[in-house]
Order: structure tokens, then sequence, then C-alpha cells
């Protein structure tokens, strides 16, 4: 797939979510609030990342100011549909509210952090 098809089969960004390449990563960049009322936007960006074989997708926390368990939800279905196709979620996130949410939920060892986006190492230009 050329670079100028990968960028048609994106959804257009939205007030929540984003989508990126990074080298071998698809980063999905997630702002804002991602309560009920929110997280469809971002499920239209998940959905289109992981709906490749062995995606390799990273969405980036870093902006995000209020996440709930709505947000969890599609996490989790998201980091499904990638290990059924052969790859992998992650997520980045350098803020404690984040650890604490994914603590309390019981999903930290499903969701270990990277606190920041690796670099897309092994890539020409």
């Amino acid at each position: 797939m050329t670079a100028e098809a990968d960028e048609r089969d994106r959804p257009a960004a939205n007030s929540c979510a984003r989508t990126r390449s990074s080298g071998p990563f698809t980063v999905i960049e997630v702002s804002g609030e991602i309560d009920m009322a929110t997280a469809d936007f971002v499920i239209e960006h998940l959905d289109a990342a992981t709906a490749v074989a062995e995606p390799d997708v990273l969405v980036d926390l870093r902006p995000v100011e209020f996440l709930d368990c709505s947000g969890l939800r599609v996490l989790c279905r998201a980091e499904r549909r990638a290990r059924e196709r052969g790859g992998r979620l992650r997520i980045v996130s350098d803020g404690p509210r984040i650890d604490r949410l994914l603590r309390a939920s019981g999903l930290s060892g499903r969701f270990p952090p990277l606190r920041a986006l690796p670099a897309p190492s092994g890539c020409a230009d």
C-alpha cells in the first residue's frame, strides 16, 4: 500500500482523535475528554488502524484530560482486534491519572504504558 493510499484509508481527524504514521507505527493521538459521549470518535480511528494484518498501533493518551470506562472499553476492544490480526496495540501515557485508572481497573498488565513514542528505527527516509 502506498503512503497516499494509506492516507486515503484513514478516518478524518475529529475533536477527539487523529491518525498518522510514524515509521512502522500507526499513531492515534487521542485528546480531550473520552467518555460515553465521545468514545465513538476514537472507535472510528481504532477500527481503521486495527483492520489491517499485523497492525502496530500506538495510542497516544498524553493529551487526554479525562478517560472513563467507555474509553477503557474501546481500548480493550481495539487491543483484542490487533492481537487477533497478529499485531499489537500499546498506549503512550506519561501522566499519573492514566496509570491510576489502569491499576484500579486491573488493566495495567494489559496496557503497560510507554512514556514516549518510540523512535521509528530501521526506517529509511
